[in-house]
C-alpha cells in the first residue's frame, strides 16, 4: 500500500526537507520552460504562429479564425469573396461559429489575400494524356 508523501508522523525537518526539493523541482521546471518560449517575430511579412499575412485586417481573422483550427486550413484555400462569406455562414449555421461584428473586415482581408486564383496547380492534361473512358 502507497503512503502519504506527509503524515503526522513526519518530523518536522523532513516536511521542510520535502517541501524544498518540491520546490527547487518547480522553479527548475519554470526556468526550462522559460527557455523554450518561441519567439514569434515575423518573417517575410508573414505571421510565424498562424501563417497568415500581416496586412490590414490580420489580427481580427487571425483571433477569430485560429479559435477553432488552423491557420492552414485558411491558408490553402483561395476562395472569392461570396464563397468566403457562403463558408463563413455555413460554419454559423452548422459549426457554432459565433457571429462575427466585424464580418467586412474579415471577408475583405480573406478576399485580398486568399482570394481566387486565376489557375489552378497546374495546366490541365491534354487529352492524349487522359485515360480513356469505356463505356
Amino acid at each position: 500500500m502507497s503512503r502519504p508523501l506527509l503524515t503526522r508522523r513526519d518530523s518536522r525537518a523532513q516536511r521542510f526537507r520535502i517541501l524544498g526539493l518540491l520546490t527547487i523541482a518547480l522553479l527548475g521546471y519554470t526556468n526550462a520552460m522559460a527557455e523554450t518560449t518561441v519567439t514569434t517575430v515575423p518573417q517575410n511579412g508573414i505571421d510565424p504562429i498562424s501563417g497568415f499575412v500581416i496586412k490590414p485586417g490580420f489580427e481580427i481573422v487571425r483571433a477569430n479564425c485560429t479559435a477553432c483550427h488552423s491557420g492552414k486550413l485558411v491558408t490553402q484555400n483561395h476562395m472569392s469573396r461570396e464563397r468566403w462569406l457562403t463558408t463563413i455562414r455555413w460554419m454559423q449555421k452548422t459549426q457554432n461559429l459565433w457571429p462575427l461584428p466585424q464580418e467586412k473586415q474579415i471577408l475583405d482581408y480573406l478576399s485580398a489575400n486568399y482570394g481566387e486564383r486565376t489557375s489552378g496547380r497546374r495546366a490541365p492534361l491534354p487529352a492524349n494524356l487522359m485515360p480513356s473512358i469505356s463505356k
